[in-house]
């Protein structure tokens, strides 16, 4: 079966569409701000609509219908696609003009990786830093399923694009239609992102800080508008404590809110990744807290100001905030966590391998595969006593089907290998042992801050630029989650049935 090459380029099409629009509304804010470059941001959107435009208008009589292999090519290659479109206010209005740099940071903003090349950022025109946010907000969520929300427009269904886009274990829906569960994840998406702007300006925040930081937090993205990232806020505790609540609701499943809305808070507490995903978060903050307050100097490695509320609660409020940062794959800091102590050095990076909840906007492995694996991993021992027995790994007093156990042990190993020659690659730059591993394991957990060179204080920039293009190739195949773009390097893929 060959694929419908001509629907591919409809979506494509599509998505540039979406691209453009949302670089309209940055050159508005540009214009609004009077930062110089309105003009370069409009017609970047104007040449991104033009060519969507195009494209849509050349495949308009496609055949309408869409399986999963136009789905993963769609997905792969919008995210891609919108990448490279995204590049243009940056080249055009000469804030990066490097196109390699302009990509890694694109990259970064639609992966929600939150890794940055800029080196200051407070020197950048206002429309720039509205749109370097809204790259996060557009990939957190996934344009794909902003693009599904109005495929009844266009007489196709989209649940072959919400599979490619969410291809982990989870599979809960809030509404049997696809494209009404996409809205509503949507509304609740946006109200949020509301609802965190409005908390942050009444704490101290500007207007304009506070909604680009909450289009950050709620896409667990990680760019700031200060070079110093929330640590520029360590004198006014209320401020990070809002972006935690918020860090900790956007690494959480979107469907639980759902639920909680609706009044059905028995199935956000039986939940199982949900206990997890808490008890995680708890267990490793108080031994954070503790290490810090009994080992570690925070005004030390803190970038901006020194503790306000005592040694106690700053010693609290840092480890919960860096814990979130870092499950959530949020990638904010309040200090350089490399400094504190080797032991948290060691506990923050193995953090980057734990991701926040399926269906959340959070990257990383995520916790029901920990759990999955951790069960099976004790069933183990039972089915070798009982090797005849039949004992299913359960999941919210559910047996789970053994083929999704297999794909979650598969995607493990090829994390796992994917870190590994990640770092391999890095090192082949004369990187450090320290910081390739680093790099490697939060550009494909889509953390943001690394380790050694690449630490929570410094940048991306002394990146040779092909090390940036590996870099960002970890972030696309750590944002889709490995399967959906590496099954497009495997033969068969190709091969028309």
């Amino acid at each position: 079966m060959k694929l419908n090459y001509k629907i591919i380029f409809h979506f494509l099409g599509l998505l540039l569409l979406f691209n453009g629009g949302f670089m309209l509304l940055s050159s508005l804010v540009s214009f609004l701000y009077e930062d110089g470059v309105t003009s370069q941001i409009f017609y970047a959107g104007i040449i991104t609509l033009i060519i969507g435009l195009i494209g849509m208008v050349f495949t308009r009589n496609h055949k309408k219908e869409i399986n999963k292999r136009e789905g993963y090519v769609v997905v792969t290659f919008g995210w891609i696609i919108m990448s490279l479109s995204g590049t243009l206010p940056y080249i055009l209005t000469q804030s990066i003009p490097e196109f390699s740099n302009a990509f890694f940071e694109t990259m970064s903003g639609y992966t929600t990786t939150g890794a940055s090349i800029l080196n200051d950022i407070e020197a950048m025109p206002k429309g720039i830093l509205f749109w370097r946010s809204l790259t996060h907000w557009i990939g957190g969520m996934g344009i794909i399923v902003l693009a599904i929300a109005i495929l009844p427009l266009l007489g196709i269904g989209g649940m072959q694009l919400f599979a490619a886009e969410a291809p982990g274990p989870s599979g809960d829906k809030l509404h049997p239609r696809i494209t009404d569960t996409a809205k509503r994840l949507w509304l609740i998406y946006f109200g949020y992102t509301a609802a965190e702007t409005i908390l942050l300006q009444v704490a101290g925040m500007s207007f304009f800080d506070a909604i680009n930081h909450a289009l950050c937090t709620l896409s667990t993205g990680g760019f700031s508008t200060k070079n110093a990232s929330v640590a520029h806020w360590n004198g006014q505790p209320v401020i990070q404590y809002i972006i935690m609540l918020f860090m900790f609701l956007a690494g959480t499943n979107f469907v639980l809110s759902y639920f909680a809305f609706k009044g059905r808070v028995q199935k956000i507490i039986q939940d199982e990744e949900f206990k997890l995903y808490f008890k995680f978060i708890a267990v490793f903050t108080v031994i954070g807290a503790l290490v810090i307050y009994f080992g570690a100097d925070v005004s030390a490695s803190s970038v901006d100001h020194p503790m306000v509320l005592g040694e106690g609660e700053s010693a609290f409020r840092h480890s919960l905030f860096q814990v979130l940062a870092i499950i959530t794959t949020t990638g904010f800091v309040t200090a350089d966590y490399t400094m504190w102590t080797p032991f948290l050095m060691v506990f923050f990076f193995g953090l980057m391998f734990l991701g926040g909840s399926a269906g959340s906007t959070s990257g990383g492995v995520k916790v029901v595969r920990h759990l999955i694996l951790i069960k099976n991993g004790f069933l183990e021992f039972k089915r070798t006593l009982h090797p005849n027995a039949i004992v299913p790994v359960r999941y919210n007093k559910k047996a789970i089907n053994r083929f999704i156990v297999f794909n979650v042990l598969a995607f493990f190993i090829l994390y796992m290998l994917s870190f590994i020659i990640g770092s391999l690659v890095f090192s082949m730059f004369d990187i450090d042992f320290k910081s390739a591993i680093g790099l490697s394991a939060s550009t494909l957990g889509n953390v943001g801050p690394a380790l050694g060179d690449f630490g929570p204080v410094n940048n991306y920039a002394p990146l040779p630029p092909l090390a940036k293009w590996w870099a960002s190739f970890l972030m696309l195949i750590g944002r889709l989650e490995l399967f959906t773009v590496l099954i497009l390097f495997t033969p068969f893929f190709w091969r028309n049935r």
